[in-house]
C-alpha cells in the first residue's frame, strides 16, 4: 500500500513539474520576428531609423554596385561642409570626368554656376553627374580628396562592408556598397531636414545656365515618392523620399525612406529589375512599417532607477533615485511582443558619451539589437535633455548603434533614370566604358535571409568565380586602374566592354565604336589646345 501511494505522489509531482515546465516555457515564449517577406531584386535591407534596428536583410552583407544611390551620400556631405547659398562652378574636370551626354540632363557646360542647393536639386531629383562632381570640388577641392570625405562618413555611420571611390554612382570597381550599410547611410541622410526636403520635392527649378537662360525644372523619378494614383502598383503613401539608380552592372537600385505612425524607416534594393524593384521598395518600406512597433525605453524600463537598495552600475554603487534613462531613446518590436519580451544588457561607458553617462542598457530581441539608451546621473540626462532640445546634440541610431541582421551579381557608367528611359542608359554606359577600370569586386559571403532560387544561388557562384578569375590577375589590374593612360590598358577594356555589348545584342558594339571614336577626337582637340 505504501509502495502504490509513492507511485500515486510521484506521479502527481510529476504531473506538477509538466506543468509547471509548460508555464514557465508560455511566460518566456515570445513571438518570433517577422520574415514573411521577400523580393525579386537579388538583396536589399529595411531598417528603422530612430532605432537602428535592421528589421529584413536578404543578402545585406553582400557587395554590389550602388550606381547612382551614391548621390545620397554625397548629398550628406556637401550638406554637412557647404552653405546652400554658395557658388558652385562646373569646370572642365567635372564636367569631363564623365561622358558631357552621361546624366547632362540639363545641357551644362564648363563655366556654368549654379548655387549648391540648386546643384543639389540636380543631384537629387536628376541624378546629374556633373553636378556631383562640381559639388565635390567646391567642397573638396578635388574630386578625389571629396571621396576621402565620403569613405570617413560612411566609417563614422559605423559602415564596414561599403567604399565610395566617386561622388556620382559611375562604376568603379572599387566601388561597392551593401545593403546592410547603405540602410545606415539612408537613415543618416534623411535625418538631415534638408536633405530630407529636397529628396522628397515632386520638382524644382534651378536657376539659369548657358543652355537654359531661364532656368530649367528637374523632376523627381522615385515612382514610390511621386505616384498619387491610388490604383497604381506604385503608390505607396508611406513613401517620403529616396533615389533611384541603374547601372548595366549594377542593375536597378533603389533607396526609400517611409513615414507612419511616428516611425520612420528606410529599405534598400540592389540589383533589382526594371518596374520590379520599386514592387520591391514599396514591400520592405511597408513590412517595416505594418509589422513593428517601437516602445519608449525610459517610460517602460524600471530596472536600475526604482526601488530602495542601491545598484551596482559597471562596478559602482548608486541610488536608484539618482539615476535616470536618457530620454527619446525607443526599442523596436514585433508587433505583438511587449517591452518584457526584450532581454537587457548593462554596457560599459563607450567613448564620446555624454557627461553623466554612467553605462549603456542594450536591449535584445531574439539575438537581434533593437535599441539602446544611455543610463546616467539624473543631473547628467537632464542636462542632455536640454542640448538635445536646443538642437545641440542631434544624432540618428545609424550614427550611435548598428543593428544586426539574421539573415552576387555579375561584375560600365551611369546615367540615371527611371525604366523607361533604359535604352538612354545603355548609350551613357557604353560612353563611360573607356574611362572606368574594368575590374572584379571580391565579393563577400552572407549568412542573411535567402530567397532559395537556384538561379541567384547560380549567379552567387559565377560571381565567385569572376570575382577568383579577376584577383589572379594580380598586379596587372592594379595597374589598369592607377594608369589608365596605357595603351595596352585602354586596348583590353575596349575589348572586353565590347565583347559584352556584343553579347547583348543589337546596335550596342556599333554605338559603342561611335561614341569612341568621338571620344578620340575630343581628345586630339584638346591636346591640340
Amino acid at each position: 500500500m505504501i509502495c502504490t501511494f509513492k507511485k500515486k505522489l510521484a506521479k502527481v509531482l510529476c504531473g506538477v513539474l509538466v506543468f509547471t515546465q509548460l508555464g514557465t516555457m508560455q511566460a518566456f515564449a515570445r513571438p518570433d520576428w517577422p520574415s514573411d517577406t521577400g523580393i525579386e531584386a537579388e538583396a536589399g535591407a529595411v531598417m528603422d531609423v530612430d532605432t537602428g534596428t535592421m528589421l529584413f536583410g536578404q543578402n545585406s552583407h553582400v557587395e554590389y554596385y550602388p550606381a547612382s544611390i551614391t548621390k545620397i551620400l554625397t548629398a550628406l556631405v556637401v550638406l554637412e561642409h557647404a552653405d546652400l547659398t554658395d557658388t558652385v562652378t562646373y569646370s572642365d574636370k567635372a564636367m569631363n570626368s564623365v561622358e558631357v551626354d552621361s546624366g547632362n540632363k540639363l545641357s551644362l557646360v564648363a563655366g556654368d554656376t549654379m548655387t549648391v542647393e540648386d546643384c543639389l536639386y540636380a543631384l537629387l531629383l536628376a541624378s546629374v553627374n556633373q553636378a556631383a562632381n562640381a559639388l565635390a570640388e567646391h567642397v573638396a577641392g578635388s574630386i578625389p580628396d571629396f571621396v576621402d570625405m565620403m569613405n570617413a562618413k560612411i566609417s563614422g555611420l559605423g559602415c564596414t562592408e561599403s567604399h565610395f571611390a566617386n561622388p556620382s554612382g559611375l562604376n568603379n570597381d572599387d566601388q561597392v556598397v551593401t545593403a546592410f550599410d547603405m540602410t545606415k547611410i539612408a537613415a543618416a541622410a534623411y535625418s538631415n531636414p534638408k536633405l530630407l526636403e529636397i529628396s522628397s520635392a515632386k520638382s524644382w527649378k534651378v536657376g539659369p545656365t548657358t543652355n537654359n537662360p531661364d532656368g530649367a525644372s528637374v523632376r523627381n523619378e522615385h515612382r514610390l515618392v511621386i505616384t498619387e494614383d491610388t490604383s497604381s502598383e506604385y503608390y505607396c503613401p508611406e513613401a517620403v523620399a529616396g533615389k533611384t539608380g541603374y547601372l548595366l552592372k549594377a542593375g536597378n537600385t533603389l533607396v526609400t525612406y517611409g513615414e507612419k505612425d511616428g516611425r520612420r524607416v528606410v529599405s534598400v534594393i540592389l540589383k533589382g529589375s526594371p518596374r520590379q524593384y520599386f514592387i520591391d521598395g514599396k514591400s520592405l518600406l511597408q513590412f517595416g512599417l505594418n509589422r513593428f512597433q517601437n516602445v519608449d525605453i525610459a517610460e517602460n524600463e524600471t530596472r536600475y532607477v526604482t526601488g530602495e537598495d542601491q545598484v551596482d552600475v559597471n562596478g559602482t554603487s548608486y541610488a536608484p533615485s539618482d539615476l535616470a534613462i536618457q530620454t527619446g531613446k525607443k526599442i523596436t518590436l514585433p508587433k505583438d511582443a511587449t517591452f518584457a519580451d526584450a532581454e537587457l544588457s548593462l554596457g560599459a561607458v563607450p567613448d564620446g558619451a555624454p557627461e553623466g553617462t554612467v553605462g549603456v542598457l542594450n536591449y535584445i530581441y531574439n539575438e537581434r539589437k533593437i535599441g539602446s539608451a544611455y543610463l546616467m546621473t539624473k543631473a547628467g540626462a537632464e542636462a542632455l535633455a536640454a542640448a538635445e532640445a536646443a538642437g545641440g546634440a542631434e544624432t540618428t541610431a545609424a550614427e550611435e548603434t548598428s543593428g544586426e541582421s539574421t539573415d552576387a551579381a555579375d561584375p560600365s557608367a551611369d546615367d540615371e533614370s527611371t525604366e523607361d528611359e533604359m535604352e538612354t542608359m545603355v548609350e551613357a554606359e557604353v560612353t563611360t566604358a573607356a574611362d572606368d577600370a574594368d575590374n572584379a569586386s571580391d565579393q563577400a559571403g552572407s549568412n542573411d535571409v535567402k530567397t532559395g532560387f537556384p538561379a541567384k544561388i547560380l549567379l552567387i557562384v559565377i560571381g565567385i568565380l569572376v570575382a577568383a578569375a579577376a584577383l589572379t590577375g594580380g598586379g596587372i589590374w592594379f595597374m589598369i586602374q592607377n594608369n589608365r593612360k596605357e595603351a595596352e590598358a585602354e586596348a583590353l577594356r575596349r575589348e572586353k566592354r565590347r565583347q559584352r555589348l556584343v553579347a547583348e545584342g543589337g546596335d550596342a558594339e556599333a554605338e559603342f565604336n561611335r561614341l569612341l571614336e568621338e571620344k578620340r577626337k575630343r581628345n586630339e582637340e584638346r591636346r591640340k589646345r
